[in-house]
């Protein structure tokens, strides 16, 4: 299993992004590319990323501002803006409204779902990384999780290494 991971660097009024943290200590391995991407609405960044490693699961991470728990997100939706007072815009014009991730996740009671990713930066991932999935219909398994910005990036690497066990053996039993 090739496995790409990625977080963001800090953004607005955030020194730092507890995602750029779990990324930076998640242990390395060979089989694991880690990427920490600037905060831009850049599609080109996230094709490249996917295009250049050819990952077989994708687990993208973005901080969220409010929370206790880890949100698995299940879809990005087809919208983008860069604060809350600016009108949502199209990510693409012709592009589906939504698109559904299709990794399954176990995060345990540290964790709840979300079928809300916002309409900023992560969602922006989401969307662009799983339109191209589609596109090109790569056998790709994508899903991705919001971390609260004061959690506690030592617990999240933890259960994250946790959850990619089982993403791993999950793959190799197909």
């Amino acid at each position: 299993m090739r496995l790409l991971i990625y977080g963001f660097g800090p953004y607005r009024g955030f020194h730092e992004n507890i995602t750029e943290k779990i990324v930076r200590k998640f242990p390395k391995r060979r089989w694991v590319k880690k990427l920490i991407f600037a905060v831009r609405f850049h599609r080109s960044q996230f094709i490249s990323a996917v295009k250049n490693h050819k990952p077989d699961v994708i687990l993208g991470l973005g901080q969220c501002s409010k929370g206790r728990l880890l949100r698995i997100e299940s879809r990005a939706v087809n919208r983008k803006r860069n604060n809350r007072t600016e009108k949502a815009k199209p990510i693409l014009q012709a592009g589906s409204p939504r698109l559904v991730t299709n990794l399954k996740l176990n995060l345990g009671q540290q964790s709840r779902s979300s079928d809300d990713a916002g309409d900023y930066v992560c969602n922006y991932s989401m969307y662009v990384i799983l339109d191209f999935i589609k596109c090109d219909r790569l056998p790709i398994r994508y899903g991705f999780i919001h971390v609260p910005h004061r959690y506690d990036s030592r617990k999240a690497t933890r259960i994250l290494l946790k959850a990619i066990e089982q993403i791993g053996s999950t793959t190799q039993k197909r």
